[in-house]
């Protein structure tokens, strides 16, 4: 504390000289300290948030693979393309309980529920065939890849700098996600029954959790 204020009124040039001057120069850096402060306060809860919703999203996405390949681990077709799909998402949900620890963010306290809602979903999804399976794979990755871009928006329009190395990971993940939804496209999740409902059903369930995430 004592280093920054005086590296704040180093920068400010404040000249000790006469006592009139005094009150007005120690306003300014009042001011100046308490705007500083004000801003980290901000990043801060901005950070708070952005990690724990996308740590509880990468669980989520974690279980989810992991559900689909107990079902669908002798299909030959498909198995291939979830594995490396689940190793992307192991990857990323490591980092982002790196992230987690560093800042010192506390998980959802619903991180149970996410784990569990996302196994069943998976499995659940699976047990309805691979264009399902695929079908889940779209919608939910078609909402974090959403989500990522409007994080990386916020970053970019506060901070680049400071925010580099953040940015830098959201944006690698954004794009494998946007590759994972590809992928179910690819694989014939638009060719599941009902799937316009599955697709709404279950992006309306992400977009709920993710409201609830960024904040408990």
């Amino acid at each position: 504390m004592n280093g920054l204020l005086l590296h704040e009124i180093t920068k400010l040039h404040i000249h000790v000289t006469p006592t009139d001057h005094l009150t007005d120069e120690m306003q300014n850096i009042l001011s100046h300290l308490r705007s500083r402060f004000i801003n980290t306060a901000s990043s801060a809860v901005e950070y708070d948030q952005m990690i724990r919703v996308n740590h509880s999203g990468e669980l989520a996405a974690d279980r989810i693979y992991w559900g689909q390949m107990l079902v669908l681990k002798n299909d030959p077709k498909h198995c291939p393309v979830i594995q490396e799909m689940w190793d992307q998402e192991k990857h990323h949900l490591r980092r982002f309980e790196s992230l987690a620890l560093r800042h010192r963010v506390s998980r959802s306290v619903f991180t149970p529920l996410w784990s569990i809602a996302g196994l069943a979903l998976g499995a659940t999804t699976a047990l309805m065939g691979p264009h399902a399976a695929m079908a889940c794979t779209v919608a939910v990755e078609d909402v974090i890849s959403k989500h990522y871009d409007n994080q990386l928006r916020q970053l970019l329009d506060d901070d680049l700098e400071e925010h580099k190395e953040l940015i830098e990971t959201i944006k690698q993940f954004r794009d494998e996600e946007q590759h994972h939804y590809d992928t179910g496209i690819e694989f014939g999740a638009q060719n599941a029954f009902g799937f316009n409902l599955l697709y709404n059903v279950i992006s309306n369930g992400c977009q709920l959790a993710i409201k609830v995430a960024q904040k408990i």
